[in-house]
C-alpha cells in the first residue's frame, strides 16, 4: 500500500496522462492505471518517472478506435 501522499500523486498523474481520453475509454484509463502503479511498486515515485511510464502505457492502451 501507499501512503496518502503516493496515492494523490499517482491519481494526479493518472488525470494528467488522461485528459484526453474519453472517460468511456475504461480500458485504456485502467491500463495506464495499471502501469503507473508497477512504475510505484519499482520505486519511480517521482512525478516525471510515472508520467513517462503514464505516457508510455498510453501508447499502447487498448482502444475501440483501432
Amino acid at each position: 500500500m501507499f501512503d496518502a501522499e503516493t496515492t494523490a500523486l499517482l491519481r494526479a498523474v493518472l488525470n494528467e496522462v488522461c485528459q484526453n481520453v474519453s472517460p468511456y475509454e475504461t480500458g485504456a484509463r485502467a491500463h495506464v492505471a495499471s502501469m503507473i502503479l508497477e512504475a510505484a511498486r519499482r520505486g519511480e515515485t517521482s512525478a516525471e518517472d510515472l508520467k513517462r511510464a503514464g505516457r508510455t502505457a498510453l501508447s499502447a492502451a487498448p482502444t475501440m478506435w483501432r
